[in-house]
């Protein structure tokens, strides 16, 4: 028998279907604890714009705690996190989804939680949310700006949000922007953090949720320049990749698949600050590398936009230019070695580009 199933309704079975079932895919023993110490429950606002909904996708597969034990339930009396609205996975629609939105605002002590790019052309028409009394819709930068600026604190979950993300790619005709930028553009001071990635590990978001719940504040998390929380994106992968020695020894792959180092075939890792290989992904088994693949540096703000040395766009299995954008600290543990190989490879990557031979 055929099941026909469109995307919205396979997301909302998989997000419903995980939710019911409480599916555990990571350990993390530590959490229970955390939200132990939390005093009080934490309302949510997660708004939804430009994107393809893989980041709640994402965080529903987190494991213990469950995405039951964090969003549905009270892991000790009283003190959980609050969903009072989203809009894939919440029971309520129409009216009564618009109303739990409002009356979360008017209770205040919210974070505010963004998914996906927002459209800031034209009044940021290309995306709505709800209508007014004249059946006239609502631009979604509206209700960002308005729930952005009640909220104690405001988390950007996957690079869309962060920074624009795919939907920001020029050449943009919907003017994207991430979160922090929208917010600050409307003279919002509502801390913001950023949980880049497509999709982000679950854990990304979840322990940073944790931290906010157990210290109540948003400045005591360490970000980056990036506002991304330091304890997830605070190193290379660079720096941490088992296939390092392969790169100080210029032993690069050919193809995928090959054990040696990928720089040649376009890997990120060089300029992409992540834990991957130590938090590793689907239940703890694989990181991208592992797996016989590139990084492609999601979790950088400007993914999937990297520019060659000269600026323009570079297509995403060409080498990076890291005698450009390499930590000073990577670049002098590269030595002679690797350095002569960046330089061989960036020289290599501006004829491929010059002469058209990108994607």
């Amino acid at each position: 028998m055929n099941i026909k199933l469109n995307r919205r309704h396979f997301v909302e079975l998989c997000a419903g279907s995980t939710a019911a079932l409480g599916l555990s895919l990571i350990k993390l023993p530590e959490f229970e604890t955390l939200f132990a110490q939390a005093i009080k429950e934490i309302p949510v606002i997660w708004i939804q714009g430009s994107g393809d909904n893989g980041c709640s996708v994402s965080v529903l597969n987190a494991i213990p705690p469950t995405i039951q034990d964090l969003l549905l339930t009270d892991v000790v009396p009283g003190s959980h996190v609050s969903m009072r609205f989203h809009p894939t996975i919440m029971a309520s629609q129409g009216e009564l989804a618009e109303k739990a939105l409002h009356d979360t605002e008017a209770l205040g002590g919210y974070v505010m939680v963004m998914e996906g790019g927002i459209p800031t052309k034209d009044g940021g028409i290309y995306s709505t949310l709800f209508e007014t009394s004249n059946n006239e819709p609502i631009p979604l930068i509206d209700t960002v700006v308005r729930v952005g600026r009640g909220a104690i604190a405001a988390v950007a979950i996957g690079t869309c949000a962060c920074s624009g993300g795919i939907s920001r790619t020029p050449p943009n005709p919907g003017g994207v922007k991430g979160l922090s930028e929208v917010l600050k553009d409307a003279g919002v001071t509502t801390p913001v953090i950023n949980i880049p990635g497509c999709p982000p590990h679950p854990d990304w978001f979840v322990l940073t949720v944790a931290d906010l719940l157990t210290s109540g504040d948003p400045g005591s998390i360490e970000v980056d320049k990036d506002l991304r929380p330091l304890k997830f994106y605070g190193k290379l992968i660079h720096d941490q990749c088992p296939r390092r020695g392969n790169f100080a020894a210029g032993q690069f792959a050919k193809k995928y698949g090959d054990p040696e180092c990928m720089y040649e075939l376009g890997c990120k890792g060089p300029v992409t600050h992540a834990d991957c290989n130590d938090r590793l992904w689907n239940n703890k088994t694989k990181w991208c590398v592992e797996a016989g693949t590139i990084c492609i540096g999601c979790a950088e703000l400007d993914f999937p936009i990297f520019k060659n040395a000269v600026g323009d766009l570079n297509a995403l299995h060409l080498p990076v230019d890291m005698t450009k954008s390499l930590d000073k600290t990577a670049l002098g543990i590269a030595g002679a070695v690797g350095v002569g190989t960046v330089a061989f490879a960036a020289a290599r990557a501006l004829s491929k580009d010059k002469s058209g031979s990108g994607h």
